[in-house]
């Protein structure tokens, strides 16, 4: 075959580089020519196309991975977004599940905090407004039917913390709807026990319930229901005893994160968040963001928080669960004013746990 006699074949019109089989331009002709699809490779000094198609229909192996080759190291060149901080994801969070304590809800005195409560109740409609979905776990049903009792302290008889739950739980569920109907926004309550996360069919309508009143724009107000679940936390271990998926409302949150596919867990207590030795001592230290819950950050906890069942140790626990799911936890005090949207806007506030390695999330309800 005489080759002088083969002319090169392009798509003038169209601009495209010659298909499988055809003779190639020469690189000073693409230079003349200037077509608008041809592109460089800094790294191998030479220009690359598209067959005529778009397509390699017909090419071989070879020209296959030089295309690949040239086309990756053409992408290889195109800037990078950077990684956002945990802040940032903080700030960008679009499902929250927020967690209320004991402590928070009630006053020092025993009677309930209504300031706080409403206070609580406005942020958590600012983020509804703001197109961001929100879950409330809310502990202070035993403490508020302690105080309609006219008790001096917590019970300890289990009888007595059943009834003073079931007396509570009304009361508490009572404030919210008040609070949350001056703002416009409708409230459900939800009362869960350990079943509705170890039976498949109760924990599928659980997700499917929760998923339901977040798309109708409802505000679902979770609780343990302290009246049926606390026999079954403490059943005699000749009667089918298993491993406690929860004892309290901070490991609650955590499951209710995980299972509802929540981006955000937010615990807010009457602490400003974990400090290197007691709050109340002197040197106390906030530590303001962690990576991961680690045996040396379990030490930082100590003991409980007298009315509440939980303490920070129960809170770093809800901390692991999250981090554990690739997901993020706040631990910030419930008491200081507008707390949550201070967290929520992305300030540096609290104590942040972050993942060590962040995780694809679950699909989302």
């Amino acid at each position: 075959m005489n080759r002088s006699t083969l002319q090169p074949t392009f798509n003038r019109k169209a601009g495209q580089c010659p298909g499988p089989g055809r003779l190639a331009v020469s690189p000073r002709h693409w230079q003349n020519k200037g077509f608008p699809n041809q592109r460089k490779s800094r790294r191998f000094g030479t220009r690359s196309c598209t067959p005529l198609g778009g397509s390699f229909a017909g090419s071989s192996q070879q020209e296959k991975r030089r295309y690949t080759v040239r086309r990756q190291a053409i992408e290889s060149r195109k800037p990078r977004r950077p990684a956002l901080t945990p802040r940032e994801r903080v700030a960008g969070a679009a499902r929250i599940v927020v967690k209320v304590g004991t402590n928070v809800v009630m006053r020092d005195d025993g009677s309930a905090s209504i300031g706080v409560l409403y206070g609580i109740a406005e942020s958590l409609a600012n983020l509804r407004r703001a197109g961001r979905e929100v879950l409330l776990v809310s502990s202070g049903a035993v403490g508020l039917g302690a105080q309609r009792l006219g008790l001096a302290s917590k019970p300890s008889e289990l009888v007595m913390i059943q009834a003073c739950a079931a007396i509570g739980q009304s009361r508490l569920m009572s404030l919210y709807d008040d609070a949350f109907e001056k703002l416009g926004y409708r409230v459900a309550q939800v009362l869960l026990t350990e079943d509705d996360f170890l039976d498949a069919t109760r924990n599928e309508n659980l997700r499917a319930t929760l998923a339901k009143l977040l798309a109708l724009g409802v505000i679902p107000i979770i609780n343990e229901n302290d009246t049926v679940s606390t026999v079954e936390l403490d059943r005699p271990a000749g009667r089918g005893a298993r491993a406690h998926v929860f004892g309290d409302n901070d490991k609650l949150s955590a499951l209710v994160m995980t299972h509802s596919g929540a981006d955000l867990l937010i615990l807010l207590s009457d602490v400003d968040g974990l400090y290197t030795s007691d709050p109340h001592s002197h040197g106390a230290t906030l530590i303001g963001q962690l990576s991961g819950v680690t045996d040396a950050v379990r030490r930082f906890a100590k003991g409980g928080n007298g009315r509440g069942r939980g303490g920070m140790e129960s809170k770093l626990e809800a901390a692991r669960i999250a981090n554990e799911a690739g997901q993020l936890a706040v631990i910030a005090n419930g008491r200081t004013p507008g707390i949550l949207d201070m967290i929520c806007s992305g300030k540096n506030v609290g104590s942040l746990f972050a993942p060590e390695k962040r995780f694809s999330p679950e699909k989302r309800p």
